[in-house]
């Protein structure tokens, strides 16, 4: 009897034991999915709100809340216009730099010629000095520089619609330092502008003309030479 009651009692052991493990190994794949499935919203809910200040471009379109898509709009729109506005600058500038600069028929332009004119005639050489250590500059200011100088200079049209340039700057050579005026007028009709006058005054010598329209015009017509965009009498 002692022998056979010993197996029993394994077996009923066996039998209540297996059931529990069970039940353990059941509850405790569900506590895991449980556990992994909540702790996986947690990550998603902590990312970090899209405002228009904070935007990359990383979060994808169909991710973002309706605030989200509104911020990252207002973001876009912004930047766009930054880029409209530069391009309207930049072409103003570009614009301005041609007109007042590179264009041929430019103050800049007309001014550059007639510091040539003045370095290559004989009668100014003869005042002023050698060629090359002859400058030009504009009105007087506080500044040393001479760049920095302004070329004092005014174009308008008359009551007939004709246009005039005039300009008024300096020079200084090494044996003296003069006083250029310039008149270049356009008259309507015409796509050049042509010198009414244009004469240096050095300070105790008679006024060198470069360009005197009334004198030639009381002489007789001369022939034309046109370059640059100007008449060279």
């Amino acid at each position: 009897m002692k022998l056979l009651s010993r197996p029993l009692t394994v077996t009923a052991a066996a039998a209540v034991i297996v059931p529990r493990l069970r039940v353990q190994f059941v509850l405790a794949r569900h506590g895991y999915a449980t556990h992994h499935g909540t702790g996986s919203n947690p990550a998603a809910s902590k990312r970090k709100a899209v405002t228009p200040f904070n935007d990359n471009g990383y979060i994808p379109w169909n991710e973002l809340s309706t605030s989200e898509k509104a911020s990252r709009a207002t973001q876009q729109t912004f930047n766009f216009g930054l880029v409209i506005v530069g391009l309207v600058l930049t072409g103003g500038i570009s614009y301005f730099l041609y007109q007042d600069v590179f264009s041929p028929d430019s103050k800049t332009a007309y001014f550059n010629r007639a510091v040539n004119r003045i370095k290559k005639d004989p009668d100014c050489l003869a005042l002023l000095g050698e060629s090359k250590k002859i400058t030009a500059h504009g009105e007087e200011t506080r500044n040393k520089w001479r760049r920095a100088r302004p070329i004092q200079s005014n174009l308008n049209t008359d009551a007939q619609g004709n246009q005039h340039l005039i300009m008024h700057f300096y020079v200084e050579g090494p044996l003296n330092n003069g006083v250029v005026n310039v008149h270049l007028t356009k008259r309507v009709g015409h796509s050049d502008f042509e010198y009414k006058y244009f004469f240096v005054d050095v300070k105790g010598h008679p006024r060198i003309f470069l360009e005197n329209a009334d004198a030639k015009s009381s002489g007789g017509e001369s022939k034309k030479l046109k370059l640059f965009g100007v008449n060279w009498n």
